[in-house]
């Protein structure tokens, strides 16, 4: 179990703020600002270079950290300036060309979609069942040997709803297709690991549910995909000779050589500080917070709560009636509590689907209180 008292203690923003966002951009516990902040200074102190070459071993433990929190091998993990960095150099990986079929869900992230329609590939969103996830059966009818890739994203930006991973990766394997997971919205909420699902690619950020800092992210590139980098600098691989290189093994060929090093040490404190509480404990008590969450909300005359699927996670998604979602997000502000607005254009067939332009959306991380929960709704009623 989590013990509130003490990650409270670890999380300093949350005493004068009411914080409901960590599907944003989530508060760091003191161990990742210490890692970043002490790095910082020591740079100052003896240069960028050497202040990375101690930490060597630290930046190498980084892989096994990560690979222990997503149930892959250490040679398997790469690290990224973000979740999108992860996404765009995984698909560009996949030499993707007009005449492919790539099946999307109808929560497609817009950056993912953007992606790909920048290369010129056209998407096929499939349809979701009655509760809003994923229809697994709809997927196996429009597969063929010309879907390449089946894009999945197991947490939407907009919404609580978690969608099923192992069917659809045995589907999409069933003709050859590979399965990119977006776990932007559920590392660091929820266990994903990628042994146990069998996805082929796996893309995160540190700054949301994993309380990393902004400006890093991680790849899994699994042994199964294939997929080697097109596009490679010095860190990715040796130039040994004029016309010759050896690219290095595993998805390390993703990584490029500059990086925020403090950043990059903080993302591991992050990881490590989930690994410790656990990622059970984490999972748990992030559903009952949002299950307080909705059910605190159901009670505020004029607001509908519009979170779909079977299994619901951390973000709760909701409107009050009568008021923007802007004047609702920035009057909850005023009272010292941190939401965030989601809009149609970030997911644009799930919203334009259902009708909607914009929500508040509240995401209560295990740091949050009871309390916290019972203010929040307390303050909507006037918002």
């Amino acid at each position: 179990m989590i013990d509130l008292g003490a990650v409270r203690a670890d999380t300093p923003g949350c005493h004068d703020l009411i914080f409901l966002d960590s599907a944003g951009s989530s508060l760091p516990p003191s161990p990742v600002l210490d890692e970043v902040l002490s790095h910082l200074r020591r740079e100052a102190e003896i240069g960028g270079y050497r202040a990375a070459a101690e930490r060597a071993d630290s930046l190498e433990e980084g892989y096994s950290v990560f690979a222990s929190l997503l149930g892959c091998e250490p040679h398997e993990v790469a690290f990224t300036d973000s979740a999108t960095r992860s996404w765009l150099a995984a698909v560009d990986a996949m030499g993707l060309s007009p005449g492919d079929r790539v099946l999307v869900t109808e929560v497609e992230y817009h950056s993912n979609a953007l992606g790909l329609l920048n290369l010129g590939i056209k998407i096929e969103p499939i349809p979701s069942d009655a509760s809003g996830v994923v229809d697994v059966d709809a997927l196996r009818d429009m597969l063929d040997s010309r879907v390449k890739l089946v894009s999945l994203v197991h947490v939407p930006t907009n919404g609580g709803l978690v969608n099923p991973v192992k069917p659809v990766v045995e589907a999409a394997h069933s003709v050859g297709a590979l399965v990119l997971l977006d776990a932007c919205q559920s590392i660091g909420q929820l266990p994903v690991d990628a042994a146990e699902l069998g996805v082929d690619v796996i893309t995160g950020t540190g700054r949301k549910w994993l309380r990393g800092p902004r400006g890093t992210g991680v790849l899994v590139i699994r042994d199964q995909s294939g997929l080697r980098p097109r596009l490679i600098d010095g860190k990715a691989a040796v130039w040994e000779f004029p016309d010759r290189f050896t690219l290095a093994p595993g998805a390390r060929g993703f990584e490029l050589w500059e990086y925020g090093v403090a950043e990059r040490l903080g993302l591991i404190a992050a990881g490590k500080y989930a690994l410790r509480l656990g990622m059970s404990s984490i999972a748990s008590a992030v559903s009952s917070n949002a299950a307080l969450t909705r059910e605190s909300l159901a009670s505020v005359a004029g607001v509908s709560v519009h979170d779909l699927g079977r299994e619901q996670c951390g973000i709760v998604s909701f409107t009050k009636a009568g008021k923007s979602a802007e004047e609702v997000r920035d009057r909850l502000w005023d009272k010292g509590i941190a939401t965030s607005v989601t809009y149609s254009t970030s997911t644009q067939y799930d919203m334009t689907r259902r009708g909607l332009t914009s929500l508040v959306r509240a995401s209560p991380h295990y740091f949050v209180s009871p309390s916290d929960i019972s203010a929040f709704a307390s303050a909507l009623t006037d918002a």
